[in-house]
């Protein structure tokens, strides 16, 4: 599940930096074949409920044989004072040892009046060990090159 965590964190840092700049968030699927070559398949509907339900649907299926996926969705995360934006990140290992890990990646959307900024990450979800997990998990968003600074620079120590 390391590497399925890992996988997990590189695309849930890849929709950051998608968000970052106010828009919506064009749900997506990250996978590794086997062989341990990635992609990355976006679901473009006209309702975005839509693609982030076929999306989820693919990943539940895996009829493209992934070794392990992760799905990346705009939705809300309720909370005690209400909900707030965060990108849901779901993640699934395939074979004989198969896992699952939900991360809730909370955020504040770029407006006219307010700044981007990434909270505090939740595990909904999670097979095995959280700690270790979420460690993986942060290694996959370092491994971003391009979505690592962009999460960093917003990132507030914040638990929502």
């Amino acid at each position: 599940m390391i590497e399925t965590a890992q996988l997990a964190g590189f695309f849930a840092a890849h929709a950051v930096w998608s968000v970052s700049d106010g828009e919506a968030l064009i749900p997506l699927i990250g996978y590794e074949h086997p062989d341990g070559s990635r992609g990355m398949d976006r679901f473009l509907h006209e309702d975005i409920a839509d693609g982030a339900h076929a999306a989820l649907e693919s990943l539940q299926d895996n009829s493209n044989g992934y070794a392990r996926a992760a799905v990346a969705i705009d939705a809300f995360l309720h909370v005690a004072g209400g909900k707030v934006d965060a990108l849901i990140v779901e993640a699934h290992q395939y074979g004989l040892t198969p896992g699952r890990l939900k991360v809730a990646v909370p955020y504040r959307p770029r407006t006219e009046t307010s700044t981007f900024a990434v909270y505090r990450a939740k595990v909904l979800e999670s097979m095995d060990d959280q700690d270790t997990l979420m460690n993986a998990f942060f290694d996959g968003v370092d491994a971003h090159e391009d979505a690592a600074p962009v999460w960093h620079n917003a990132y507030e120590d914040v638990s929502v």
